[in-house]
């Protein structure tokens, strides 16, 4: 059970918007989340910022352009996550708009591993590309930005991840946290970033009158997959990414997304018209990061840069029935590191790293997420990679900047890890099989020096209690209007409750009817399917429930007491 807390606000704020014209409920939720003025909710994509604040966007473009002008192909190299094939969909179509010569592949992630190896660069060379564009990947590839070069092949690289000590000797790199780069949000995903660069593409075309005899192309059209990619790369929804996310949304709402995302939200019964930042990121994410994990993320890529229905709805198709075997994968691993942990006390240490032969590479990401959320613990899962190396693919908590953490057990052992990289919460890493006992040792003393006993108690946060007038369904439809996510907090609130009644559905949910102050209201309590006592004191979100036509107030229960 989780301690509840309340997320705390800046008083003085929420008067100052509520002057505005915000309702207090929703002034503090934005206060608690950093707002300060409403401009900051203004999401209309003339408020993006400009791309010409991005380091190296206006070189690229000027690249870019000479090689559409001279007919030279141009091979992207493409991340095998969601990130890395929405980024791949992003430049394929608006690079072919714009009158490129253009292919891509993504790596094998269990034959090449990841970013611009050598091994990538010698097989990307089979196609004759005069140029390599890297998308989500490539700002720590020194060694395959030097093969290119040995084989005469110019890269541009593309990129949001940090960068090591050393950047590779490419043509032009666009990465927001590269040394020198002011551009205020450091928070873009590698889709964003190919988004932008794109935008100072067409911008350079323009200037040389590229579009006189003919249409610009709408790079609004790519904001679907740019929202996509930027949700399930979990990254920050700082403004300039809510403003991305939320224009992608109402694409895809106005029923104007691409084939490809259409037809996954088809397949789960998802009405599109409702679509929000959940479903991008734990209903078409999961299914798109499906074909990287368990075979080749090229399917995914094919699905979102299709334009016939049929077609997608058949890699769709295929991309669900992968994500129900990553699923039944990953419940076996996760049984096999539960009854591994049965050995010790997983509350006497700061973090857990833990391998098995049998596991799958390509789940070990989502084991350690799931270890991380049941322990509230850093969690580092490794699997065989090749031989004699293993590959550690990790999650943390908040008080523990992962790769900062993992650079520091490099420092101290400089023999220990092969290679890492990654963010702050999540991060990935290679050793050698016979290394995992002293890593493990190192990884927790930096883990027990950076993290205190209060950090390693999960808590969640409310934004306190609704009024009785609070409960409404207009506050709902605002609050399902806006862009949640990382960073960026879905509101929860807190409050007692009488049960008036209660019984399982789907034989794993809990459907209940509580009553409050404010009248009696509908709840569901997702996979609980315990009776819970006569009073209650829940931790909950407001949903909109719809049936036959009229929508109905629905709580979401998240914990309850």
């Amino acid at each position: 059970m989780s301690k509840i807390i309340q997320r705390p606000f800046s008083h003085d704020i929420a008067t100052q918007l509520e002057r505005s014209g915000l309702t207090p409920v929703l002034s503090r939720i934005y206060a608690a989340r950093g707002i300060t003025t409403p401009t900051q909710l203004d999401a209309d994509i003339q408020r993006l910022l400009p791309f010409k604040l991005m380091k190296n966007t206006e070189a690229m473009a000027r690249l870019l352009a000479d090689a559409i002008a001279n007919h030279q192909i141009i091979l992207i190299v493409a991340d095998y996550d969601a990130d890395g094939a929405t980024a791949c969909a992003v430049g394929l179509r608006g690079l072919s708009a714009l009158g490129a010569q253009v292919n891509f592949i993504v790596p094998n992630r269990f034959e090449y591993g990841y970013g611009l190896t050598p091994e990538i660069v010698r097989l990307a060379a089979q196609s004759k590309p005069d140029i390599i564009l890297t998308v989500d990947n490539g700002i720590a590839s020194v060694e395959g930005v030097e093969e290119a070069h040995r084989l005469g092949i110019q890269v541009l690289i593309t990129d949001h991840h940090l960068p090591s000590d050393t950047l590779p000797n490419a043509q032009c790199i666009v990465n927001p946290n590269q040394p020198g780069c002011d551009f205020p949000s450091k928070n873009l995903a590698g889709v964003g970033v190919m988004f932008y660069v794109l935008m100072a593409l067409r911008a350079e075309m323009r200037a040389r009158g590229a579009f006189a005899t003919h249409p610009e192309p709408n790079l609004g059209s790519l904001l679907d997959l740019v929202a996509l990619g930027t949700v399930a790369d979990v990254v920050k929804l700082d403004d300039n990414n809510r403003i991305l996310v939320h224009q992608g949304l109402q694409r895809i709402r106005a029923g104007r997304g691409s084939a490809g995302i259409q037809a996954l939200l088809r397949l789960t019964r998802r009405p599109a018209a409702q679509t929000t930042s959940y479903e991008m990121g734990f209903i078409v994410g999961p299914r798109l990061n499906a074909a990287g994990r368990l075979e080749d993320m090229s399917l995914g890529i094919r699905c979102l840069i299709s334009d016939d229905a049929t077609e997608s709805n058949t890699i769709a198709a295929q991309l669900d029935a992968l994500n129900h075997e990553r699923r039944s994968i990953e419940t076996d691993m996760q049984d096999s590191a539960l009854a591994a942990l049965n050995l010790f006390n997983p509350t006497d240490s700061y973090s857990l790293s833990l391998f098995n032969e049998d596991w799958h590479q390509g789940v070990i990401g989502i084991l350690a997420s799931r270890l991380k959320d049941k322990f509230h613990r850093p969690v580092i899962a490794f699997a065989h990679a090749q031989t004699g190396e293993i590959k550690g693919s990790g999650r943390s908590i908040p008080g523990l900047h992962l790769r900062d953490a993992l650079d520091l057990v490099s420092k101290r052992h400089p023999q220990l890890i092969l290679k890492f990289g990654g963010h702050a919460m999540a991060a990935g890493l290679s050793i050698r099989e016979t290394d995992l006992a002293p890593f493990r040792q190192a990884f927790e003393k930096v883990c027990s020096e950076w993290l205190d006993a209060d950090a390693l108690v999960k808590s969640i946060a409310t934004d306190g209690v609704l009024q009785p007038t609070e409960f409404s369904l207009e506050l709902a439809r605002e609050l399902q209007q806006q862009v949640w996510g990382q960073g960026f907090a879905e509101p929860l609130f807190e409050g007692d409750f009488e049960v008036e009644s209660q019984r399982v559905v789907g034989e794993k949910h809990l459907k209940l009817k509580l009553h409050s102050a404010a009248g009696s209201v509908e709840a569901i309590y997702f996979f609980s399917n315990e009776p819970v006592a006569d009073h209650i004191h829940a931790v909950f979100s407001l949903s909109i429930n719809e049936y036959n036509g009229k929508q109905t107030l629905q709580l979401i229960v998240r914990q309850c007491t």
